[in-house]
């Protein structure tokens, strides 16, 4: 089970972690962005910081599950150190520009709310996670570590939610999304710390 588990966390860590791709081979202009007002759509900046994080969200997506690999850091510990500085990069970049799209978000305050939240939890734990590292306390580092995943599984778990909410329970899409704004990030951050929890 643990196995299958390793094999699960993976998979969709790559998916989601690729998705961003079809964003420069598709039209996705139906899907996410078919939401937004032609005000935003024609802002050069949102565009920037837009690409900008689903870009890095996709590395440290993409880089992030890796670090969890017990072989990685026994057998290539200087191959784990460089995708962990990559995963930090990533991260700032990514949050960061997520943080300012969260005052665009569609559905208003309250997913705005809900995911300029997540993104200032995603660069604080990490930073943290980075900190205590550079300060040699390995633990609280592994600890920070699997918090700011956590945060960055969001993208898998928004995707297996929204999706479920408007099908499964026949939620329209607007409520949903506002309920996906909360419920893609703060389960996955109460399960985070049980699982540090149990690990003290």
């Amino acid at each position: 089970m643990k196995r299958l588990g390793w094999i699960v966390f993976g998979f969709f860590s790559v998916v989601i972690g690729i998705y961003p791709v079809l964003y420069g081979l598709v039209d996705m202009s139906q899907g996410f962005l078919g939401g937004k007002s032609e005000g935003i759509l024609e802002s050069s900046v949102w565009n920037w910081l837009f690409y900008q994080h689903i870009g890095f969200g996709a590395i440290s997506m993409l880089t992030g599950w890796t670090q969890f690999s017990k072989n990685l850091r026994a057998r290539r510990i200087n191959v784990h150190r460089m995708l962990g500085k990559i995963y930090v990069l990533a991260v700032l970049f990514s949050g960061s520009a997520g943080l300012y799209l969260s005052f665009f978000a569609t559905g208003g305050a309250v997913a705005g709310f809900g995911f300029g939240t997540m993104a200032v939890l995603w660069l604080s734990t990490t930073v943290m996670a980075f900190v205590t590292v550079k300060n040699g306390d390995i633990k609280a580092h592994q600890n920070w570590m699997i918090r700011s995943y956590a945060l960055c599984w969001a993208a898998v778990t928004l995707r297996i939610w929204l999706p479920m909410l408007q099908g499964a329970v026949g939620v329209d899409f607007i409520t949903a999304y506002l309920i996906v704004s909360w419920l893609c990030w703060v389960p996955n951050l109460a399960a985070a710390e049980i699982i540090v929890r149990k690990s003290t």
